[in-house]
């Protein structure tokens, strides 16, 4: 598993706390984006309320995922609220992992970091968000959806990408 500069463990390893990292700044990335956007409407509506009190209370893909996890492995339908706390885990473990592979990639071709990790992010942008979440059940078809939620979606995980390079190339570089 050791190859000259190249050592896989080490690769795997790197990505996997990078992906961790870049969930992380990927998550304060949504929220500064749902603020900014809340801060731009203009008037409050009892409609408007309506509306995002009904995207609050709507399951986002983690919670599915979460639930379905546990109704699977261990028999149990997890309640609104436990889907909320365990949602997030479902977010992070998918991170480190796609983090470890691309921490692989990296370390065994380093052209798989080219572009600062912004065609890997949107790579996992097209492969988990538009393909994979619809084709589980776990959200509407793409086409569902208007233009600025695959644009939210697309900056997110560019910023996934970019993160988790940044992280990975620093966290390689103190294991040598």
């Amino acid at each position: 598993m050791h190859n000259g500069d190249r050592d896989l463990w080490k690769g795997v390893v790197a990505g996997a706390a990078g992906g961790l990292a870049a969930a992380w700044v990927m998550n304060q990335f949504q929220t500064g984006w749902g603020k900014a956007t809340e801060a731009l409407e203009h008037s409050k509506t009892p409609q408007g309320e309506q509306e995002r009190q009904a995207n609050d209370d709507a399951e986002d893909a983690t919670m599915k995922t979460a639930g379905k996890i546990s109704e699977k492995i261990f028999n149990h339908s997890l309640s609104r609220e436990e889907k909320k706390k365990f949602g997030p885990v479902v977010h992070y473990a998918f991170g480190a992992s796609v983090g470890a592979v691309y921490g692989a990639l990296a370390e065994l071709d380093h052209r798989a970091a080219v572009g600062a990790g912004l065609p890997y992010g949107a790579a996992v942008f097209v492969g988990a968000d538009e393909i994979a979440v619809p084709a589980l059940g776990l959200s509407k078809p793409p086409k569902e959806y208007p233009a600025a939620t695959h644009i939210y979606g697309l900056a997110s995980h560019l910023v996934y990408g970019l993160s988790l390079e940044m992280a990975r190339r620093g966290i390689r570089r103190m294991m040598d």
